[in-house]
């Protein structure tokens, strides 16, 4: 008996959905790629220039369960309007801010301050449309395919940390400088907007592909909070970790190139870009390749994910200085983007297929949430660069391990879907057996 899931979201309506998830992606990585060249520019402290994420991502982890349950509400395409929206708001005055500091028409304890505020409405109205993309692929996807389409979806950051960071130094016109790509960025938003408003559809999802699917982990009620929930909190909690891994080394890689390579932080865009674009390519040959290759299921993620990001980050941790230094820099990266590309589709395919298809957006909203508040932690790791160069990638090699043993423990990440396809089938016929002694 086909799946009447399998069929329920079209293609044109998931390319849309890609489009804005890699052209948000695209704006962020941007950003980061240049935000170091910026601050030095300016006169801002590093620990200070990665600190201008952390309003955003306390607001971007606050708000989005509220607007995963306003899409629940009003549906998944305004949230996803309201989100773009949000960014390209964000963006824009960002850029305004940043030619300000680059003409020294203010302080830079001022501009910091600027850029803290004008970052915080992509926390705050951005995060709208993450949990919305999210829950709109996952309630239109049976159990079975869930794993690659999140994987897929995950795959449109991934194209996006690919071409934002090498977009960026082309958008670094004389006129705006530095602050070039913001305004971009901002641009490409708007055409994202447009697209979304005019081509993308907001059709209820099929009633038959509505079914209730048994969770990987049975217990807790539905209006048990998701961290108390445990057949959620294990995923966040992976999750959490994960991203906080990933986020800390990526703000830390810009700072770590410029040193290695002894240039100007201008002259060393092209250096941070071409390092962004290999790990972003990797974590692209995960997402769109060996996962589909191979099948592999969110328990395999969980585990070859965070086990690959730790010898990458050690790769990076021992890498000499100077040209030869910056070459294995660029390996390590690559290798543990690579892990994350496993470890990010592992939980958040994961924590879908353990919930019912109507917590989907509240999942996603939780999961978005972690991927937010992790920045806030990216400072520290910043301040202990500073300090010693090798201690964030050693601290992440360790955390990456701990969460590898954590993997093989908890029984939910034991749990995530181990054959997709056989249990999916198996839960189908039970549940129009069921069905059907109902109707009798």
């Amino acid at each position: 008996m086909a799946n009447p899931a399998a069929s329920a979201l079209p293609k044109r309506s998931f390319a849309i959905i890609f489009a804005v998830s890699a052209a948000t992606a695209m704006g962020n990585t941007g950003l980061i790629s240049v935000l170091p060249a910026i601050g030095r520019s300016i006169g801002i402290p590093d620990p200070m220039v990665s600190a201008i994420f952390s309003l955003s991502a306390l607001l971007w982890a606050f708000s989005s369960p509220g607007w995963a349950r306003a899409s629940d509400k009003y549906g998944r395409k305004p949230l996803m309007l309201v989100g773009l929206a949000g960014f390209m708001t964000s963006m824009t005055l960002c850029g305004v801010v940043v030619s300000a500091g680059l003409r020294h028409l203010a302080t830079p304890m001022v501009i910091f301050i600027l850029l803290l505020l004008a970052r915080a409405l992509f926390g705050l109205f951005g995060a709208a449309s993450n949990p919305a993309t999210q829950a709109y692929v996952a309630e239109r996807t049976p159990l079975a395919g869930r794993t690659q389409a999140m994987a897929s979806l995950a795959g449109a950051f991934g194209l996006g940390t690919v071409i934002g960071p090498f977009l960026a130094p082309l958008f670094v016109f004389p006129v705006v400088g530095l602050a070039g790509p913001l305004f971009s960025f901002a641009f490409i938003a708007l055409g994202m907007f447009f697209v979304v408003w005019r081509f993308l559809p907001d059709q209820k999802v099929p009633l038959e592909a509505q079914r209730p699917r048994r969770p990987v982990v049975v217990g807790a009620p539905k209006d048990l909070p998701l961290w108390r929930d445990p057949r959620i909190s294990p995923f966040l909690i992976y999750g959490f970790l994960v991203a906080t891994c990933q986020t800390a080394q990526a703000q830390s890689l810009a700072f770590l190139i410029i040193d290695k390579v002894g240039l100007s932080p201008i002259a060393a865009q092209g250096y941070i870009a071409t390092a962004m674009m290999f790990g972003a390519v990797a974590g692209l040959l995960a997402q769109w390749g060996l996962i589909r290759m191979f099948e592999m299921t969110p328990r395999q993620l969980l585990r070859w994910g965070v086990a690959v990001a730790a010898a990458g980050n050690l790769i990076v941790a021992i890498s000499p200085s100077g040209d030869n230094g910056f070459y294995v820099v660029v390996a390590g990266y690559a290798l543990s983007s690579l892990g994350f590309g496993f470890a990010r589709p592992g939980f958040t395919a994961g924590s879908s297929i353990a919930v019912g298809i109507t917590e989907q957006a509240r999942v996603a909203g939780a999961i978005a949430a972690v991927n937010g508040i992790n920045v806030i932690f990216a400072p520290g790791f910043v301040f202990l660069y500073q300090h010693f160069g090798p201690a964030p990638f050693v601290l992440n090699a360790a955390i990456m391990l701990a969460m590898l043993v954590y993997a093989f423990r908890n029984t939910a990440l034991k749990n995530a879907d181990p054959e997709p396809a056989t249990r999916d089938a198996a839960t189908m016929a039970t549940l129009e057996k069921s069905d059907e002694g109902g109707a009798t």
